[in-house]
């Protein structure tokens, strides 16, 4: 897995593009997240890790009011010429919403950019893979601002500007999770985030002789897809009908019990579902926590299969593709777990593998994912990296 470019590179596909020297080069990396999986705009727990995949940038301020946007992923749409006046989503200008509409909430936040830039990006996160290419995207952009226009910005109002973007631009109503990991990540060290509260501790993480095998499906996952949409209207009704009865904000206040008192109140299958993983997700991530610190790695691995089971019978995310890779993985020699990440409908699922059982696992998983799907998967050892970051 190539996780690293040269900044020289870099530098040097920037003035191949815009036939000018570049001021600075930057990173912004993906994310996975361990367990806590459609908590975070639930009011609960989640507990993701940033990763050495990411997304590169290098940028130039400019002397006019031009932005100029290039992706190297994105080579057939050429240079995407945006007026600095003129930040409104337009579907035919692709990726460059996402960083239009960062700008446009920094600056409706009162920070002065008031000139106009050349951003060259690539990225090595597969595209649609549920690994937060869009949320790092917006953080590059946000760091990018930061040090071409000398912003003083707490990373944190950074981190909310990036959903901002994502809600109210983009139109999907994510939570926080996928910004804070990108933008707060640490070496070697998982973030374990209380969603409601943002009061976070970065976890070392201590995986002994296991490592996290990143098992993608190569089915393309669209997150703004209705049924994101839907599956948090369900969770915010369920709150409405438990509030007859419970003085509650989120469905991340309550533990199992109280859920299953007043479970009652919610009057459809499909909320009492929804809400249902929403708790009992929550209290997962609670004791994944706790087993972690204690190094009961074999305790976390059967939490994180538990958060799959509800994921795929409670919230219905998975699908085929990841179910096929999580329930193969879980029949595997030295797997302690193994669980969708991210959204769901396609991208990637994780697993925990003892080191000197990967190349086996990953044939063998491989091998009976081809036979029920009919291509192939792809695999990556996930490396555990800092957050988003100027380079030079």
């Amino acid at each position: 897995m190539s996780t690293t470019l040269s900044i020289q590179q870099l530098r040097s596909d920037f003035a191949t593009v815009f036939g000018t020297e570049a001021d600075h080069t930057f990173f912004s990396p993906g994310r996975i997240n361990l367990i806590g999986e459609h908590t975070d705009y639930n009011g609960g727990h989640v507990f993701p890790a940033a990763i050495s995949l990411g997304t590169y940038g290098v940028a130039r301020k400019r002397d006019d009011n031009l932005l100029r946007f290039y992706s190297a992923n994105f080579e057939d749409k050429g240079i995407i010429e945006v007026p600095l006046e003129d930040l409104r989503f337009e579907k035919e200008h692709n990726w460059t919403n996402y960083p239009k509409g960062v700008l446009h909430f920094l600056q409706k936040a009162g920070h002065v950019i008031d000139k106009g830039m050349d951003v060259y990006v690539f990225g090595n996160i597969p595209n649609g893979s549920g690994l937060s290419s869009s949320a790092s995207l917006e953080l590059l952009t946000g760091i990018i601002a930061e040090r071409l226009f000398d912003l003083k910005l707490e990373r944190l109002d950074l981190v909310k500007i990036g959903k901002q973007t994502e809600n109210e631009f983009i139109g999907v109503n994510s939570g926080i999770m996928d910004q804070f990991a990108i933008g707060m990540g640490a070496d070697q060290r998982a973030i374990y985030l209380d969603t409601n509260t943002l009061e976070y501790d970065l976890v070392p993480l201590d995986l002994k002789d296991n490592v996290v095998v990143i098992m993608n499906t190569n089915k393309r996952r669209e997150l703004a897809d209705s049924k994101y949409n839907e599956r948090r209207a369900e969770c915010e009704k369920a709150v409405e009908e438990l509030k007859q009865k419970l003085s509650i904000a989120t469905l991340g206040e309550l533990n199992e019990w109280d859920f299953d008192e007043y479970s009652y109140l919610i009057q459809d299958e499909n909320r009492l579902k929804r809400a249902r993983h929403a708790v009992l997700e929550n209290q997962r991530t609670l004791q994944a926590q706790a087993a972690l610190q204690a190094g009961n790695l074999e305790k976390f691995g059967r939490l994180m299969n538990a958060s799959h089971v509800s994921l795929e019978h409670d919230y219905e995310v998975t699908g085929l593709e990841l179910d096929t890779l999580a329930h193969t993985a879980w029949a595997q020699e030295g797997v302690l777990g193994a669980r969708m990440t991210g959204a769901g409908f396609g991208g990637c699922a994780i697993a925990l593998v003892r080191k000197d059982a990967v190349e086996a696992f990953q044939k063998n998983v491989g091998q009976k994912y081809e036979e029920v799907v009919g291509y192939a998967p792809s695999f990556y050892i996930a490396e555990i990296a800092g957050g988003s970051r100027v380079l030079d």
